[in-house]
């Protein structure tokens, strides 16, 4: 059973990130398992304010419900609190956020107040070191109505055997592009702002260089946002969405969006650079609502 910390606000990401670099500069091993807590917020509710301008960074449009990929938001500063702790296995400056799987069981209304858990499991062995999954799950009412599992890749880490990772969404390839974004170097800074992702790989090409990117890149969940957006009002409020992230999008950058329906409700997108380079796969699938459980 894992142990619950109630937190009383938001964590402040700008420390946090400071502490998980002070942390792996110091001597002496980590952990080799994942720490059995789960980091809880109570009765929080949504910032109007912020959600229009999270709406606006993604190119979504205010419906009435919260966009699919908002909820991630929420529960991203717990994901770092739990990252960013010297008890976590896994150094949190380098580490990679190369897939995301969200699933919805219905729309949220911005005026519910949600109960949001956040918790690690799966470490395990990947070809290019050790991944990990962070676990979010919404509730309202008492109802689960939202869950995203986000993994990340530290590369050159070990860890033990583990379950297959999922497979990849498929290709999109062929066909004129469905958009075309000229994606502005402001757009990691300005999502930054938006999410309170800080990672400064995003912020400005001198800190890029910093961790290897000859630019600054955009963050690979805005990405997953804008194209996720592109199918405002196609998509079923009770829906799937897989997300792998390939190559990085530097800043500032021009790339093509192509879209495929896959059913009744379906979508496959990927966002590739005019050169070729693929930065992101997806897929999004209508599920049926109330398939959320605690457990799951």
């Amino acid at each position: 059973m894992a142990s619950v910390t109630l937190l009383d606000g938001a964590p402040a990401l700008g420390p946090l990130y400071a502490k998980a670099a002070i942390g792996a500069a110091l001597p002496g091993g980590r952990a080799g398992t994942l720490p059995d807590t789960e980091l809880v917020r109570e009765d929080v509710t949504v910032d109007l304010g912020h959600l229009a301008e999270y709406a606006r960074v993604c190119g979504f449009a205010l419906d009435g419900a919260l966009p699919l990929t908002y909820p991630h938001v929420l529960a991203f500063g717990l994901q770092i609190a739990l990252m960013a702790d010297r008890s976590f296995p896994l150094a949190l400056p380098g580490l990679v956020h190369v897939g995301n799987r969200i699933t919805a069981a219905r729309a949220i209304d911005p005026g519910e107040r949600l109960r949001i858990a956040v918790h690690a499991e799966n470490l395990a062995a990947h070809p290019k070191g050790a991944r990990v999954d962070l676990v979010a799950h919404v509730e309202a009412g008492g109802e689960p109505v939202w869950r995203g599992r986000s993994t990340y890749l530290a590369r050159g880490a070990r860890a033990p055997e583990g379950e297959p990772a999922e497979p990849e969404p498929p290709a999109v390839e062929g066909g004129p592009p469905s958009a075309v974004w000229r994606v502005p170097g402001d757009t990691g800074r300005r999502y930054a702002r938006a999410s309170g992702d800080v990672n400064p790989i995003h912020l400005h090409p001198l800190t890029a260089r910093a961790f290897g990117f000859p630019r600054a890149i955009a963050h690979g969940m805005w990405t997953a946002a804008r194209a996720v957006a592109a199918l405002q009002g196609r998509l079923s409020a009770a829906a799937q969405f897989d997300v792998a992230f390939r190559k990085p999008l530097l800043l500032p950058s021009t790339v093509e969006l192509r879209t495929r329906q896959a059913g009744p409700g379906g979508w496959d997108l990927a966002v590739a650079s005019r050169s070729g380079h693929e930065h992101l796969r997806a897929a999004v699938r209508t599920t049926s609502p109330g398939r959320l459980r605690r457990s799951a």
